[in-house]
């Protein structure tokens, strides 16, 4: 039988950690009483075991479980189950990692155009990439791809639907997507730049094929999608044949995960090539070292996974620039929307100072 680790964070006292650690190890796989099963070979390859218990912080210990891989059914929805199925409703856990032996690892694709195939995608070898967000909420296709002709005439790598905007009466998709897709193309001939267009793909199964046939059709290259909005069972199969690169965002996904896990390794196990995060001094609280670790996950080695490309965001300015790739490196993609709208009829000046700023940050 073979095994795959899960570290989790417990919160505990030092009396009662390792009790507490076996109930973890038993809810997460057998989930009854060891005592009240009479099939040996389930005790000895399927009831997870506890491996590992140190201290954390004061109050906290890390747990590493052993978990039988064939538990799993080597599908999304099983190993996330594995992971932290019932006890993501226990408010003293938290997933923090886990380590996936190569045959688990290989029954899942990764990326499919990973950092290099976005380099490829937008001609953008040497620096890091840039992108911006179409908003606000409630305008029109016509205002939206007004706005996406002066980003793209700006020399953005990528114009991205902001994430609320998916399929409003006032915005439907099917009248968006080809007007921002156009309005793009049309300033790449002006200016003979490589803007690409990424609409937000959200709904149900039936929306989301159907909207994705509509994206193919127009030639869209990259799409928006926010997993946990749409599922990660769904966003995985869905991505997988979509033939499209993936800009993953993270809303919905605040919970008990550890965001270096959530965002730098799930979200790439299970197909995206770029992941949206809230960086260190924007409107979120994520710390510099969660940050860092964050972009340290979606870029390691893993397998054969590709890496994916870190993307933090949240209230960034053009002022930071310098500071973000000091911090993260040319592998990255620089998010910035509202401080850009703010510039009002100065926007193109405020996006060619952007992409000027992140073309002379490296030297």
């Amino acid at each position: 039988m073979e095994w795959f680790k899960a570290v989790y964070h417990l919160e505990s006292t030092p009396a009662d950690i390792e009790p507490r650690a076996r109930a973890l190890a038993i809810e997460q796989s057998i989930e009854m009483p060891p005592s009240a099963v009479r099939q040996a070979e389930i005790l000895q390859d399927i009831l997870a075991r506890v491996e590992e218990i140190e201290p954390a912080e004061p109050g906290y210990f890390r747990v590493v479980l052993q978990m039988a891989v064939a538990t799993t059914a080597f599908d999304t929805s099983g190993l996330l189950n594995m992971l932290f199925g019932n006890c993501s409703l226990q408010e003293d856990v938290e997933l923090i990692d886990i380590e996936l032996p190569p045959n688990l690892l290989e029954a899942f694709s990764g990326p499919r155009y990973g950092i290099a195939g976005l380099r490829h995608l937008l001609n953008a070898y040497d620096r890091p990439l840039t992108c911006t967000a179409l908003k606000p909420q409630g305008l029109s296709p016509e205002q939206l791809s007004d706005l996406a002709y002066t980003f793209a005439l700006g020399g953005l790598d990528i114009v991205k639907d902001d994430h609320g905007i998916t399929n409003q009466v006032y915005s439907p998709f099917h009248r968006r997507v080809p007007a921002i897709q156009r309005a793009i193309q049309r300033a790449n001939l002006e200016t003979g730049g490589h803007t690409l267009y990424a609409p937000m793909l959200a709904g149900s199964p039936r929306v989301l094929r159907e909207n994705l046939r509509v994206a193919r059709d127009e030639g869209i290259r990259v799409v928006l999608v926010a997993p946990m909005l749409i599922g990660l069972p769904v966003f995985e199969e869905l991505m997988g044949g979509s033939g499209m690169a993936v800009l993953a965002h993270p809303a919905f996904a605040g919970n008990r995960i550890a965001p270096p896990l959530f965002f730098g390794k799930l979200f790439r196990l299970l197909g995206a090539d770029a992941v949206i995060y809230p960086n260190h001094g924007g409107r979120f609280s994520y710390s510099r070292d969660t940050c860092m670790s964050l972009a340290q996950a979606a870029r390691a080695p893993w397998g054969h996974v590709l890496p994916a490309l870190p993307v933090p965001a949240g209230g960034m300015t053009v002022e930071r620039v310098d500071e973000m790739v000091g911090f993260y490196g040319p592998d990255t993609m620089l998010l910035i929307g509202g401080n850009l709208l703010a510039a009002g009829d100065g926007v193109l000046e405020r996006t060619r100072a952007f992409v000027r700023r992140v073309a002379a940050s490296v030297v």
